[in-house]
């Protein structure tokens, strides 16, 4: 991807604003809607931060294993199975939440300390491919973002119903 050190730090500020923005948007949920449904196949506001939760410990080690190993191998995984599998309604919702907080707390201070040389790290994804630490900034840095909206839209259709 080659992006420039200034698109970095951007995206590395994106990232670590990420749980605001996820906390701001569940905020506005009300209780009653927490666990309703947009769709048949869609998830609730719960299941999208229980799935946040996941996908950001998932994150914390891609990223980790891109740094550290030689020609680390990032395992893919079916994110809907997982939802399903664990029954991310049963699951607690502050638990989940406090997890991508600790997580990204845990993680911006090792980007924002990263090298060029560190940048360049690349790696193999069982899905898709090449994986370079650009790549994983790239998705992570809008991963939060997409959620929060994601939570909005199920608020708006909710209070449309």
């Amino acid at each position: 991807m080659a992006f420039t050190a200034a698109e970095r730090a951007g995206m590395i500020e994106r990232y670590a604003h990420g749980p605001a923005l996820l906390k701001r948007a569940l905020a506005k949920v009300p209780a009653e809607a927490l666990k309703w449904k947009p769709a048949a196949g869609r998830w609730s506001a719960h299941e999208i931060v229980v799935h946040c939760a996941d996908s950001e410990t998932n994150a914390h080690m891609r990223l980790r294993y891109l740094l550290a190993e030689p020609d680390p191998l990032i395992v893919g995984y079916d994110q809907d199975r997982w939802a399903l599998t664990f029954d991310y309604h049963a699951h607690p919702l502050d638990t989940a939440l406090a997890t991508v907080e600790a997580v990204r707390g845990n993680t911006v201070p090792l980007l924002r300390r990263m090298t060029d040389r560190d940048w360049q790290r690349v790696g193999r994804h069982s899905e898709s491919g090449r994986y370079a630490a650009e790549d994983w900034l790239a998705i992570y840095a809008e991963h939060l973002e997409k959620h929060s909206r994601q939570i909005e839209r199920n608020l708006e259709a909710w209070n449309a119903r």
